[in-house]
């Protein structure tokens, strides 16, 4: 009986880093047109899923919840401040923390929003059920990534 040979481990295609930025890719690219019609662009569509789902917080617990550093955010919350769908302040209980809030305009967009999950899910052809098991099992991942084992042999 043949074996089949192992495949060269630094083939593209062997890759699991490749294929989490491919499809990471493509699916921000999936987004783009349901986000234009609104505004915004994915990674301000990420901020404002936060806000409709706990508004008031701050910049910090904002970027730890996107997993994203002031300077990344900063801009982001610019943008959406410029567009008048959010508000920065400054804490008066602690000037060093900026708080961030949804505008009226910011509220009224989450009703149109609101489609933007089914569409993506037609537009993967997964089942609820399929798209829950695959966002689990990424969010696993994700988690093992970031606590990795102490011992970690090449």
């Amino acid at each position: 009986m043949k074996r089949k040979p192992t495949p060269d481990p630094l083939l593209l295609d062997q890759q699991l880093c490749f294929a989490l930025y491919a499809s990471s890719r493509s699916i921000t690219g999936l987004y783009r047109p349901l986000l234009e019609p609104l505004g915004l662009t994915y990674p301000q569509y990420l901020v404002m899923l936060v806000l409709w789902e706990q508004d008031g917080i701050t910049v910090r617990e904002l970027g730890q919840r996107l997993q994203l550093d002031s300077g990344t955010l900063t801009p982001l919350l610019k943008r959406l401040q410029s567009a008048g769908l959010v508000s920065r302040q400054r804490r008066a209980e602690d000037e060093r923390e900026v708080e961030i809030r949804l505008t009226p305009a910011g509220l009224a967009l989450r009703e149109p929003a609101s489609d933007i999950p089914a569409c993506m899910a037609q537009r993967l052809e997964l089942s609820f059920d399929q798209m829950q098991r695959l966002r689990d099992e990424l969010k696993q991942l994700t988690q093992h990534l970031q606590h990795p084992p102490s011992r970690i042999n090449p």
